[in-house]
């Protein structure tokens, strides 16, 4: 585990008021770079705990975005529990939200309140479409951000018609997005002493991602289609079919192409002048890679990828999740660490992607929490007396663990 003080952002308080995935998604992130994040649910918990699958009765949904964080609960609905989040955030350095627009301001917890008692305040919002516009008010949810934002239009196949990515990619995103706005506000703070208002939405996050594809419509009206396995403008690229199976290849460069042709012992390519440039072989990539699979599928996917490779052609398996869990860069890479949780005991999770100083491993400092695992323990280190505190939860305005409650 890594010692939390050796982290970028070791000290940095941030008031988690995130649920379901992309806001959660985000304050992960920053508590994996070493900030105190503090989960604030209901007393009737996120909404993502009733999302299964579930782990003898815990859910996996849940677990996946909320390490590194303690966990407290309140009653959003009662004006002694907003008064304590206020105090909360007039202490804290960050507040990230993801409430439907006007929420927050119904709370009392508007940026303007919060702000005006703590000017170093920065105050993120993850919303579906944005704060204002005219699908400020609709509901944010990953599958009908896909859709509006175009994602689903360049994904899929003629057979399938549009398909979601097999993640809730709108969410993860956005949350990314909101991140890096929250360190890049962080360090401004340093030299103007003032928090910002960052915001970003979950249609903003995907059409942002959608780079080439979006270039290729502003740039020449060009409106792209389903993109299957195959890349939108290089030729040939994606997913062929070996003896046993497909194969990603990606020869990416002229040079690359030519290796390719050596490899699969086709020289007759290289002298067609149909297929001299990626622009010709984009116009004729159907009949270009009928060409190249009659070839692969004499070899097998491990014979290929073997040669491929040693001609320093990009090539790989399409996993499943236990062929990647087994596979042996990523356990070097340590990208599957073990945490203690409050009530299933030692766990496996996917650490940090981010590497720091060299570091493989180690990212995990917390399980994700309980409900109300940690109320006390947090409020207490905020001046609240044990005796006040005890008093709060028999009056339902805070609700702590059974398991900590002595805390």
């Amino acid at each position: 585990m890594t010692d939390p003080q050796a982290l970028p952002l070791a000290g940095v308080r941030v008031l988690d008021l995130t649920r379901a995935l992309a806001g959660p998604f985000c304050t992960m992130i920053l508590g994996d770079l070493g900030a105190d994040v503090i989960k604030v649910e209901p007393v009737g918990g996120d909404m993502i705990r009733e999302w299964g699958p579930f782990d003898r009765g815990t859910s996996a949904y849940y677990l996946s975005g909320n390490r590194n964080k303690r966990g407290i609960a309140v009653n959003f609905r009662d004006p002694a529990a907003l008064d304590v989040l206020r105090d909360l955030a007039a202490r804290c350095d960050v507040v990230v939200e993801n409430f439907r627009s006007g929420a927050m301001e119904a709370m009392g917890l508007a940026y303007e309140t919060l702000t005006a008692a703590n000017p170093r305040l920065i105050f993120a919002s993850v919303t579906g479409f944005g704060r204002t516009g005219p699908a400020a008010g609709r509901p944010g949810f990953d599958q009908i951000a896909q859709g509006y934002s175009g994602l689903m239009s360049v994904t899929g196949t003629a057979d399938s018609g549009p398909v979601r990515v097999g993640v809730a990619i709108g969410d993860q995103t956005a949350g990314m997005w909101c991140a890096i706005g929250v360190l890049a506000a962080i360090a401004e703070r340093q030299s103007t002493g003032r928090g910002r208002r960052v915001e970003t939405s979950l249609l903003a996050g995907l059409v942002g991602l959608m780079s080439v594809q979006a270039q290729r419509y502003l740039s020449l009206g060009d409106v792209p289609g389903l993109a299957g396995n195959t890349h939108p403008v290089i030729a040939p690229y994606g997913v062929f079919e070996t003896a046993d199976g497909p194969l990603n290849i990606a020869p990416a460069t002229a040079e690359m192409w030519k290796r390719l042709c050596e490899v699969l012992e086709l020289p007759q390519l290289l002298d067609d002048p149909r297929y001299a440039s990626n622009a010709e072989r984009m116009v004729r990539r159907v009949e270009l890679k009928a060409i190249v699979e009659e070839r692969l599928r004499q070899r097998s996917r491990a014979e290929w990828t073997e040669r491929l490779l040693a001609a320093d052609i990009p090539a790989g398996p399409i996993n499943n999740l236990a062929d990647v869990f087994a596979d042996e860069q990523v356990q070097h890479l340590q990208l599957v660490e073990e945490a203690q949780h409050a009530q299933l005991g030692s766990i496996r999770q996917v650490g940090s992607p981010i590497s720091l100083d060299g570091r493989l491993g180690g990212s995990i400092r917390r399980a994700p929490p309980v409900l109300g695992e940690h109320t006390f323990e947090v409020l207490q280190e905020y001046g609240y007396a044990k005796g006040d505190l005890e008093a709060l939860a028999r009056q339902g305005v805070i609700l702590q663990h059974a398991a900590g409650a002595s805390a």
